[in-house]
């Protein structure tokens, strides 16, 4: 297994030290070589002084021509070394002899260094290695009235007690320079901790690879996912959020986007701003019908949430295939209604001839036909005005009419059926008007057929009519007990029946979710007497 590579905030505390370290070295030797320059320049300019002063000084002058300089100068030139805090003082003869020293058993013998720009006359500085070691001397001649060179004096400081006099500021720098790596090292370590919370203690290979996985997830997903930080604002979201929810592409904008700038139901922007959990909640925009799902996202060792990721599914398509479903399931039951009636018909007729009784038996069946034919108008595929063949969606609706009319006879339940109001074409798709349609004569006949009704008997009596400005209205009333609580009539998984195995508590909530896509809306007026629900489909979703 291979070792694990460095992590952001340990590469950055070791590359931030390295430079800091590095800095402060080359900061030091360069503050080192500029103070001993500094120093050196220094010491030319005061042992310059000092020669040219003693150069100058009648008396030198005077004891330079006479047959033994060294006699009165030596002494003199030892009192201006302690006084001038000069290392050395040498006066010389042209020829180098030396007559004076701060070793006596110097004088006498050659100088050791330049002197020939002082025989010509001129003042000159230089670091030599002498008698006493490296050090930085300024040479100058002596010259009587004439201008004549009768002798040389040279005086400096050795290099090594240049050196001692650096050991304070050494000691300066020094302590200044681990300062700066205490006090960088620190700063290092706080940023290094806190790159390594933010990125989980990742290297750059590992973001990397998170990163390219989490835009191929992104990407991939069929789901909408958008996550939304603790100001309200949505920060990320894939290329299916953005169609959901109208929201710019990913590519296009990459600051966050407040929730308020988004064109959003109110009741969905409130829930992704709340942060709040959601399960598979239903919200409804103009074009579409949204599930959304929502949960609080938390830092890895943190119970502090960062914001929230919201899940959202389009159930559009989900309900038209329920609705479809729904269409599909109430027309085999009205044919399985019919068919089970028909069947004790026939046996009725049956029996009756096997009895001998033809003629009783030709006028029962000729009776049940004229019956059929009776509840079969006006809706079976011609107007009762006689204006013509119905469109293919009013024939459908009749058929689940005449169906649920079977579905509730069996039941005790007297359901009626008038569709002499419909004209022209059914503002809505078949599929959509027999999910709403079937749904609600569904809970109409079992509210009534649980309890007994008005005087006249459990009954549901069914309205669809074509409005002056084009909309289809339709309109189902029972006698039942009415609703206590409409509101959560709506919710999904709220009824007044016991659960079965398809569960309960789905009508309302199909019948809410297709309005809302075929462009529709339901009033329900409710009371112990009743209740009656006038839904209205919107006209500009014609639909023959």
């Amino acid at each position: 297994m291979a070792p694990r590579r460095w992590s952001i905030a340990r590469r950055l505390f070791a590359l931030q030290l390295l430079f800091v370290v590095v800095g402060v070295a080359v900061g030091g030797a360069w503050s080192w070589s500029s103070a001993r320059a500094d120093l050196e320049e220094r010491a030319a300019d005061r042992s310059t002084a000092v020669a040219v002063s003693i150069a100058r000084n009648p008396f030198v002058v005077e004891q330079a021509s006479t047959s033994d300089p060294s006699a009165r100068l030596e002494p003199y030139a030892l009192d201006l070394m302690r006084r001038t805090q000069t290392d050395f003082i040498t006066i010389m003869a042209p020829d180098r002899t030396r007559w004076t020293h701060p070793d006596r058993a110097e004088i006498g013998r050659p100088f050791r260094g330049t002197i020939t720009p002082a025989l010509r006359g001129e003042t000159f500085t230089e670091t030599f290695a002498g008698t006493l070691g490296p050090s930085v001397r300024a040479v100058t001649p002596i010259t009587d009235q004439d201008g004549t060179v009768v002798g040389l004096v040279a005086a400096g400081v050795t290099v090594a007690n240049i050196s001692t006099a650096l050991v304070p500021r050494l000691v300066s720098v020094v302590v200044l320079a681990l300062a700066i790596v205490a006090v960088s090292a620190l700063f290092s370590w706080l940023l290094s901790r806190y790159l390594g919370r933010v990125t989980g203690g990742r290297g750059p290979e590992e973001l990397a690879r998170v990163f390219a996985s989490y835009e191929g997830v992104l990407h991939s997903v069929h789901e909408g996912l958008v996550v939304i930080d603790r100001s309200g604002a949505v920060v990320l979201h894939n290329d299916r959020a953005a169609e959901l929810l109208h929201l710019p592409p990913p590519a296009e904008r990459q600051e966050p986007i407040p929730l308020a700038e988004v064109d959003l139901p109110e009741g969905l922007r409130t829930l992704l701003a709340s942060g709040d959990r959601a399960v598979d909640e239903t919200h409804e925009t103009a074009d579409r019908v949204l599930v959304v799902n929502q949960e609080l996202a938390f830092p890895r060792g943190s119970a502090k949430p960062l914001g929230t990721v919201a899940t959202i599914r389009d159930r559009t398509e989900v309900l038209h295939l329920s609705g479809e479903l729904a269409a599909t399931r109430t027309l085999t039951d009205a044919l399985r209604s019919q068919t089970h009636e028909f069947a004790n018909r026939m046996h009725a007729v049956v029996a009756l001839m096997e009895l001998g009784r033809v003629d009783e038996a030709i006028r029962f069946a000729s009776d049940e036909l004229d019956r059929h034919a009776d509840a079969g108008a006006p809706g079976v595929g011609v107007r009762p005005d006689g204006g013509g063949p119905l469109t293919a969606t009013a024939q459908v609706l009749a058929a689940v009419l005449n169906g649920k009319r079977a579905q509730a006879h069996e039941r005790g339940v007297v359901l009626g059926a008038d569709t002499s109001g419909l004209r022209g074409a059914v503002s809505a798709p078949a599929s959509d008007v027999i999910t709403v349609l079937g749904n609600l004569v569904d809970n109409a006949v079992d509210a009534v057929a649980e309890h007994a009704g008005g005087p006249e008997g459990p009954r549901v009596q069914v309205t669809v009519a074509t409005l002056d400005d084009g909309h289809t209205r339709i309109t189902v009333e029972d006698n039942g007990p009415g609703i206590a609580d409409v509101g959560a009539a709506y919710e999904r998984g709220w009824s007044t029946k016991p659960s079965g195995p398809e569960g309960r508590g789905i009508g309302l909530d199909l019948v809410r979710s297709t309005l809302a896509a075929v462009g529709g809306t339901m009033t329900v007026d409710t009371g112990l007497t009743g209740s009656t629900f006038v839904v209205d489909l919107d006209a500009r979703q014609v639909v023959a």
